[in-house]
């Protein structure tokens, strides 16, 4: 389960089975989200609304890094 970041007590990663399309899982205090990298679309959302808001920016910010992550380890 590789990890991506750790932010503002934010966890990003995927899992070492994963398919596609590219996403990201984000963990926060117990809550996550499943994230889609390339429509930044949430897949699932078990998050307080503020977090997830902060979840969605960090990812924006990192988006290109997290999909050059993704296909370095999947390809």
């Amino acid at each position: 389960m590789p990890t991506l970041l750790q932010q503002d007590g934010f966890k990003f990663f995927f899992y070492a089975n994963e398919h596609e399309p590219q996403h990201i899982h984000v963990e926060r205090a117990g809550d996550f989200a499943k994230i889609e990298l390339t429509t930044l679309r949430v897949v699932s959302n078990y998050m307080k609304p503020k977090d997830l808001k902060k979840a969605l920016s960090i990812v924006t910010q990192n988006q290109k890094h997290f999909m050059s992550a993704w296909n370095e380890y999947f390809n």
